[in-house]
């Protein structure tokens, strides 16, 4: 059982979001709407949820909107207050929960996932933390798969990954769970095997909670695939020694790296919307 509180939560934001271009040119893709909210508030609202109060964020050049978004904005307050628009108004000044913190970092490169999160190191300390990639809107009953990610690293101290089931051929386009020999334990990540090879059908999606020592493992180690340093072969140092737990996802994903997801995901948000009202 760990005795230390999760309170940090890593945010990789420095894409391009080059598939969503020309819309990406000089906003970033994380503030594209899903229905009224931007992506990243979504999975904000999430890391909260799970008890978060420091909230991390890896950006790159063209990314300061997010720092906007999350920042006060006393003149648009009295804006809408001056027009009678409390509510409004009210949604302004709360955009985050008092005692909420933000920390913002640059990545001056973009050398994959791993380094991203590496680039928080000085922020995040020598405490857990939590990493949530905008990308993977995640639709949930409860608190969410952060929450559950939280309550597995308070139970065993361990690296926690959040998976789903995925069959067929779409399995090769994840890092799949190879299992361990305990329940729920993690022997290993294979990435985007084929279909016959694939040793689970467990796919890692966009959601960690990873251990101090999680940096250590990166600062040493050799570029991956595509010449980046690859959080997964981080992970699977970790796992190796026995240091990496799953949680299975209790809802379900859509991949807002691509615009058919996108898309999808604003659909999946304004059908329940219509839904309430009927």
């Amino acid at each position: 059982m760990s005795t230390t509180k999760l309170r940090k939560a890593v945010f990789p934001v420095a894409g391009f979001g080059t598939r969503f271009l020309p819309a990406t040119k000089a906003m970033p893709k994380e503030l594209l709407p899903i229905v009224d909210k931007p992506l990243i508030k979504y999975a904000v609202e999430e890391a909260i949820a799970a008890g978060i109060d420091t909230l991390i964020f890896v950006t790159g050049r063209n990314k300061r909107a997010i720092e906007d978004h999350f920042d006060n904005n006393q003149e648009l307050e009295m804006a809408l207050r001056g027009k009678g628009k409390h509510a409004q108004a009210d949604m302004v000044k709360n955009i985050l929960p008092p005692g909420v913190e933000c920390i913002f970092v640059r990545q001056p490169e973009q050398l994959g996932l791993g380094h991203a999160v590496l680039c928080a190191e000085r922020a995040v300390g020598g405490d857990p933390f939590a990493v949530l990639l905008a990308d993977d809107f995640l639709t949930f009953d409860g608190a969410g798969i952060t929450r559950d990610l939280v309550d597995g690293f308070d139970r065993t101290g361990k690296t926690q990954l959040s998976v789903m089931e995925v069959s067929g051929p779409g399995i090769s386009n994840y890092g799949v769970i190879v299992p361990g020999a305990q329940p729920g334990s993690v022997a290993g990540l294979v990435e985007k095997p084929s279909p016959e090879a694939a040793p689970s059908n467990l796919a890692s999606i966009g959601r960690y909670v990873l251990t101090p020592d999680i940096f250590d493992i990166l600062r040493d180690q050799p570029p991956g695939a595509g010449g980046e340093i690859q959080l997964a072969d981080a992970i699977n140092v970790q796992a190796a020694r026995g240091d990496v737990e799953a949680v299975t996802m209790n809802g379900r994903r859509f991949d807002c790296g691509s615009v058919e997801g996108y898309l999808d995901a604003i659909m999946h948000v304004a059908d329940g919307r219509r839904s309430l009202r009927t």
